[in-house]
C-alpha cells in the first residue's frame, strides 16, 4: 500500500511537471506569435507613414510684395488685386499671401512654414526640393522679391520665378542680381520721373536663371488711370503709380505666374497662357 502511494505521488509530480513544461511552451508559443503580428502591423504602419511622406507635396507657394508703406491687403494696389484673384481661382493647391515691403522677414517664415508637410519644424532636403515658390513685387517690394529668393537660396530652396515692377532697391539690398536658385526671372519697369524702376536685372549664372526680359513701358503721352491712389502719389510719383496700375503690365506678370500653376478648377486664364511679347 505504501509503495502504491510512492508510486501515484511519482506519477501526479511527473504529471504536473509534462503539464506544466507544456504550458510554458504553449504560452511561449503564443506570445512569440503575438509580438511578430504587433512588430509586422508596426513596421507595416511606419513603412506607410514613409511612403505618406515621401509623396506628401507642399502647395504651389505664391508670395506678393506691395511698395511703399502701403498695407498688404489694400485692394486699391494691384499687386493685392492679383493675388486675390488668383485666391479666387484656386481655392486649394495654391497658397496665395501678400506683404509689406518690410515684411521679408515674416514672408521667408511664412514659405518655410508652408513647405514643412510633416510639421516636425525641420525642412528635409526632400521638402525643400519638393518647393515651387513664386515671387513678385512693385517698387521696394520688387526689390523684397529677390531679397526673399536670396535667403531661400541660403537654405537650399528653388525659386520657380520672380517678377520686378518698377523695382526700387532697399538700402543694402542688390535687387539688379537674379540668385542662382531662380529658374526664371522677369521685369517691367518704366523710365519716367525721379522715381523709376531697375531697368535691367541680369542673372548671377545664365545657365541656372532665365532672364525672360527686361520689359520697358512709356507713360509720358498716356492719361494717368490711378483715381484711386492718393493724391500724392499722382503729384510726386506719377509715372511709378502709373506702371502700378497698368493693366496690360499685371496682365502680363499674372500670364506668367498662372504658366506656372495648375489648371485652374475655377477657369480662370489657361495653364501656360502667354506672357510678355
Amino acid at each position: 500500500m505504501k509503495y502504491r502511494t510512492k508510486g501515484m505521488v511519482f506519477q501526479r509530480r511527473l504529471s504536473h511537471m509534462m503539464h506544466t513544461t507544456a504550458f510554458h511552451r504553449w504560452s511561449f508559443s503564443i506570445r512569440t506569435s503575438l509580438f511578430s503580428l504587433v512588430a509586422i502591423f508596426s513596421f507595416g504602419q511606419a513603412g506607410m507613414a514613409q511612403e505618406g511622406r515621401a509623396v506628401s507635396k507642399p502647395a504651389v507657394i505664391v508670395i506678393g510684395f506691395v511698395g511703399g508703406f502701403i498695407q498688404h491687403d489694400n485692394l486699391i494696389h494691384s499687386e493685392v488685386q492679383l493675388a486675390a484673384r488668383l485666391r479666387k481661382d484656386y481655392p486649394s493647391g495654391v497658397d496665395v499671401e501678400t506683404f509689406e515691403s518690410y515684411r521679408e522677414e515674416k514672408a521667408r517664415k511664412k514659405v518655410l512654414s508652408l513647405l514643412d508637410v510633416n510639421h516636425d519644424g525641420t525642412l528635409t532636403s526632400e521638402e525643400k526640393q519638393n518647393a515651387r515658390i513664386i515671387i513678385y513685387g512693385h517698387s521696394w517690394g520688387g526689390s523684397e522679391t529677390i531679397a526673399l529668393a536670396r535667403d531661400l537660396q541660403k537654405e537650399g530652396i528653388p525659386v520657380l520665378l520672380t517678377i520686378q515692377v518698377d523695382s526700387v532697391s532697399r538700402l543694402h539690398e542688390n535687387d539688379g542680381i537674379i540668385p542662382t536658385n531662380v529658374a526664371q526671372a522677369a521685369n517691367f519697369y518704366q523710365s519716367n520721373g525721379f522715381l523709376h524702376g531697375r531697368s535691367k536685372i541680369r542673372a548671377a549664372d545664365p545657365t541656372r536663371t532665365k532672364v525672360i526680359g527686361n520689359f520697358r513701358f512709356e507713360y509720358k503721352s498716356s492719361a494717368y488711370s490711378c483715381k484711386e491712389y492718393p493724391w500724392y502719389d499722382r503729384l510726386f510719383v506719377k509715372a511709378h503709380t502709373q506702371i502700378e496700375c497698368d493693366p496690360k503690365v499685371w496682365e502680363q506678370a499674372e500670364a506668367l505666374i498662372r504658366s506656372d500653376l495648375p489648371a485652374s478648377p475655377r477657369g480662370g486664364p489657361k495653364q501656360g497662357q502667354s506672357g510678355p511679347k
